[in-house]
């Protein structure tokens, strides 16, 4: 039986965010070197689906073999990142993108965590792990087997669950081939600034901010989350106010007037 979705989840699904029970990672990985070279190709922020399906089938821009898999290719892409500057969870990474290219990899991670369940679904399983501890797919099977059991075949599970490693490899949790090592990815003001947002219009505010699950998904302590939003904040990305211990951050550059209002309408 499908969960009912929540008020809170059908506010936050006008930011980007996703709650249908399907995920990108039965097919793919989170395509991290993809969306890089859509982005180098396709380097307007502004650029449309339109722009980016012309792209992608049209012209080829990511070298794939067949129409059909091109097809494909952007399908997956959308369902991962929207690639739609109306979506503003796709817009805000889109801002952070080219002004903190080190951040990239948190950067669309986080994307992905809040628009495919599958993945998000594995977050505390694998933030749990303490750094230098091995995690081998079959373990990530179980995992996708307990959390929702009989829902997967065992050939479906076992490719996902590699696709699941690969997309926490490519952010910066995890290296090696198998099993996997657990590791501290490394946050950047950008990545940070973006989980931040993403709390924001999730509802958090102030210190509560910085204590949120996208910010837990960076591997970074209060503190030094604390010190990334600063810096982003001279950079003059987001708004950064600090009075002892009463914090203020806001986002003049990622909300527009309505954007805003549905912000005021969840509180």
């Amino acid at each position: 039986m499908l969960k009912p979705v929540s008020q809170r989840d059908e506010n936050i699904s006008r930011f980007g965010f996703r709650f249908d029970r399907g995920g990108t990672h039965l097919a793919r990985s989170m395509m991290l070197d993809e969306l890089r070279q859509l982005l180098l190709q396709v380097p307007n922020p502004l650029a449309t689906e339109l722009d980016f399906a012309t792209a992608i089938v049209d012209d080829n821009c990511l070298g794939k073999r067949s129409k059909r898999t091109r097809q494909l290719t952007l399908r997956h892409l959308r369902g991962l990142y929207a690639l739609d500057p109306s979506i503003p969870i796709y817009r805000a990474m889109r801002y952070f993108w080219g002004r903190d290219p080190d951040g990239q990899p948190l950067l669309a991670f986080l994307v992905a965590h809040a628009r495919d369940s599958v993945l998000r679904s594995t977050g505390r399983f694998v933030l749990e792990k303490p750094e230098g501890a091995t995690l081998a797919c079959k373990e990530m099977q179980e995992f996708l087997e307990g959390n929702s059991p009989g829902r997967f075949s065992d050939e479906t599970r076992e490719a996902a669950a590699q696709r699941i490693l690969a997309s926490w490899a490519n952010a910066g949790h995890l290296s090696g081939r198998v099993p996997k090592t657990r590791l501290k990815a490394t946050a950047t003001p950008g990545s940070v600034a973006l989980a931040l947002y993403m709390g924001y219009v999730c509802g958090s505010r102030g210190q509560t901010l910085f204590e949120s699950e996208y910010v837990k998904l960076l591997d970074c302590s209060v503190e030094q989350a604390i010190e990334l939003a600063e810096t982003a904040s001279r950079r003059g990305w987001i708004v950064c106010k600090r009075i002892g211990s009463v914090i203020e951050i806001l986002f003049p550059n990622l909300l527009t007037s309505t954007e805003q209002e549905w912000v005021r309408e969840q509180s």
